[in-house]
């Protein structure tokens, strides 16, 4: 499999600006691998393809604000600032990306805040447009992750042209976000609402939960041919124990295990054992799944729909086959699917 094998036409109108005006009435494509088949249905009608004792798999990472803007010492030129990852809570390193890059050097300080109540100095490049940030603050760490939240934006995805909005703050996250530490919703998960999850418990469906913080590199452009030869950031992935009993008693029962998004699906293909059972892992993953590949414990999944030479994309063709993920996404641009974070989902059996 080629790189270009993923691309595809996607008209611009198709890129959703706004999520559905209720979560769980966003379209759903329901494609069935075994029967070749694809339907066309709302999110909430999710619940007619599970039964009691089936699990779903759920990503609670919780997204901070990590866009930023400050001002540049001396020349006051607007910087924005993307946090990445805290290196160090103690000295208050962070990594980031700065836009514009080429204005920024190692030594230069940024001012945030009406007041400059916060303050950064770089200390060191890490990409063309990756710095290292000492945040220069006065008070307690809970007072400095205060500031930064009371500072920071919901960092939706640069191909959303608007600005935020105050919606987008509870529309961006999921209803069972718990762990801060995300730079990008698991968009998969955005759909459920706190009514659907209620039916899928009544009927017996089971929820376990995972964390992978979501970091850029999940959008990060495939910029070689050769699949085999890209390289996937790593991203931090934490699988408790009572997580992984209910996944492995559903496979044991030969009942649906569901990967609600493509990071669960990473999270639980980076810690499977020899007998095909999840294992607990806390860590990091960089997996990168393109087709062919063979998957051990989720056996449907839930996803958004996705950029062509996406990653997100060939795993969901590795998954669901290539040539019927093509198909179903040749019908979702006819059908006017919406497209991307905000967009409709696929169910895939």
């Amino acid at each position: 499999m080629k790189l270009s094998n993923f691309n595809f036409e996607l008209p611009s109108e198709l890129l959703a600006e706004y999520p559905s005006e209720h979560r769980d009435e966003a379209r759903l494509m329901v494609l069935n691998r075994e029967k070749q088949t694809i339907e066309h249905k709302l999110f909430k009608d999710l619940i007619n393809y599970f039964d009691e004792g089936d699990v779903m798999v759920l990503n609670n990472t919780k997204v901070f604000p990590a866009r930023m803007y400050g001002n540049k010492e001396k020349t006051g030129a607007r910087i924005e600032v993307f946090l990445l990852r805290e290196l160090n809570a103690e000295n208050r390193l962070w990594d980031v990306l700065v836009d514009p890059a080429r204005k920024i050097r190692i030594g230069n300080k940024l001012f945030f805040g009406e007041d400059d109540s916060l303050v950064a100095e770089v200390i060191d490049n890490t990409t063309s447009r990756g710095r290292t940030l000492r945040f220069l603050f006065d008070g307690s760490y809970e007072e400095f992750r205060a500031k930064l939240i009371e500072l920071g934006q919901t960092p939706l995805p640069k191909y959303i042209k608007r600005d935020v909005e105050p919606s987008d703050e509870e529309r961006y996250q999921t209803i069972f976000a718990k762990h801060e530490g995300a730079v990008a919703a698991p968009t998969a998960g955005l759909h459920f609402s706190k009514h659907l999850m209620k039916r899928l418990e009544i009927k017996g469906v089971d929820f376990a939960e995972l964390t992978l913080h979501v970091g850029l590199g999940t959008f990060s452009p495939v910029e070689v041919e050769d699949l085999s030869k890209h390289k996937m950031d790593s991203e931090q992935i934490i699988i408790p124990q009572n997580s992984t009993n209910i996944i492995n008693s559903a496979i044991d029962n030969k009942r649906r295990v569901c990967a609600v998004g493509t990071t669960v699906m990473r999270s639980v293909e980076s810690s499977v054992s020899a007998s095909r059972r999840l294992n607990p892992y806390s860590g990091w993953t960089n997996k990168f799944i393109f087709p062919p590949y063979e998957f051990s414990i989720a056996n449907s999944m839930v996803t958004n729909f996705h950029t062509p030479k996406s990653t997100l994309l060939m795993m969901v063709a590795a998954f669901a086959g290539y040539d019927f993920v093509m198909e179903a996404y040749e019908q979702a641009v006819k059908e006017k699917y919406k497209f991307y974070s905000y967009g409709d989902a696929m169910l895939i059996l």
